[in-house]
């Protein structure tokens, strides 16, 4: 789940001066000659196959979709030697989530996460197909997230054609409902937790070629009004227009940032009356919310409850409730490690790794209030998501693989440490 990058600058500073020796070793580094030919000559699959799922409508809900992409990676994940698992969705209308496990003989227990749902409807990519134009690849999804989710497939292709097995154990969970905060895999990312020292999420990477070191939580709240219908020529005193609180009521959010680096709130749906000859009886708005901190979600929730219960229209009523998707992700020590650990991997090919943060949410936030270190944004490259700018930037393709490939052998070997709750 994406949003406009951007960086904490001050917090960048800091963490910067303290990761001094990891970026002093990246300069170092050396290249792995073997990894990197083989992530080279597997690119003209990789893509055939980014074609081919990309070609495949997935949007958050439609089931059949999301089972289409499915059965294109499940027979390849079991070629690699991988145990499948479909877990049912715990929501109704999704499609079944997808958990490939690896048992290897070292010590470092790996969650790779991604998702395959897409914000685009049904009948999307007949009118927007898979298309590579120099070097961007796009079409719906092509880095939100299917791009990272054949990423982290051919990394585990590449282990397994170098027989690497020095690590205990690989799980690659491919969700089903990420775009909607996860209401279908919210249980099986808690069980999962339990059995991994790390996790390492598939969102894509930001521009100019960053990982993701810091997320805004998410949050949607919906404000609804009850008014009363009457015949907008005939009896108009009658009724109580809906729409008219509404909009007094959105007027008590205005003070809040629609942009920034901190918390932002924007509305996003808008939906009033019901034909153009009836006052309207119901309008309703909806909100995404997006915080640093999660106090500010008690603000603004505070902020809309005391407004609704003054209102300007008499006998309406306003409710307002909210829905949970992802907590932030903060800056902390254990991603910073692992960031360190990937900057010096990307040394090696003469590549600088920056670190971004951005409004998008996602399935990190939750590994790290569990405790367990995550390092996000280990996709492909790419911006303009959730819209038909969305693009994939084909010259961090093959290095995003080699990247992701050699810091799951690193961390097979050496796993970081649990993190302080």
């Amino acid at each position: 789940m994406r949003t406009m990058t951007g960086l904490a600058t001050a917090g960048l500073a800091m963490t910067l001066l303290a990761a001094g020796p990891a970026l002093a070793a990246a300069k170092t580094a050396q290249k792995d000659a073997k990894v990197w030919a083989a992530a080279q000559a597997a690119r003209a699959d990789q893509l055939k196959l980014l074609e081919q799922v990309v070609n495949l409508d997935s949007g958050a809900g439609d089931a059949d979709g999301g089972r289409k992409v499915a059965a294109v990676l499940i027979p390849r994940l079991k070629a690699l030697g991988t145990t499948i698992e479909s877990v049912k969705a715990e929501a109704e209308g999704l499609p079944e989530n997808t958990v490939a496990t690896l048992t290897g003989t070292g010590k470092g227990r790996i969650l790779i996460i991604a998702h395959l749902d897409t914000v685009f409807g049904p009948g999307t990519v007949a009118k927007w197909p898979f298309r590579i134009d120099g070097d961007r690849a796009t079409g719906p999804g092509v880095s939100d997230e299917k791009g990272g989710v054949i990423e982290a497939l051919y990394a585990l292709q590449l282990l397994h054609d170098q027989n690497f097995k020095d690590f205990k154990q690989i799980v690659f969970l491919i969700e089903t409902s990420e775009e909607r905060g996860s209401p279908g895999t919210r249980a099986l990312i808690d069980k999962l937790f339990k059995d991994a020292d790390v996790e390492l999420n598939m969102e894509p990477g930001d521009p100019p070629d960053a990982v993701t070191v810091w997320r805004k939580g998410s949050t949607v709240i919906h404000v609804d009004v009850k008014g009363r219908a009457a015949h907008a020529g005939v009896a108009p005193q009658d009724g109580r227009n809906a729409a008219e609180e509404l909009i007094h009521q959105l007027k008590a959010v205005e003070r809040f940032p629609k942009t920034g680096d901190g918390m932002t709130l924007n509305l996003t749906l808008l939906k009033a009356g019901a034909r153009n000859n009836i006052i309207p009886e119901d309008a309703s708005a909806t909100f995404s919310l997006r915080v640093r901190d999660k106090a500010d979600v008690e603000k603004v929730i505070q902020a809309m409850e005391t407004s609704a219960m003054t209102t300007v229209i008499p006998d309406t009523r306003v409710t307002v409730a909210r829905e949970t998707s992802f907590p932030p992700l903060p800056n902390n020590p254990g991603t910073d490690a692992l960031a360190a650990r990937a900057e010096a991997i990307y040394a090696g090919l003469d590549r600088k790794l920056e670190r971004a943060g951005n409004g998008g949410a996602s399935e990190s936030a939750l590994a790290a209030e569990a405790g367990i270190p995550a390092l996000d944004g280990l996709g492909p490259v790419g911006g303009g998501f959730h819209s038909e700018k969305e693009f994939l930037d084909l010259t961090t393709l093959t290095p995003r693989l080699y990247l992701l490939t050699k810091l799951i052998m690193e961390l097979g070997k050496s796993p970081p440490a649990p993190m302080t709750k």
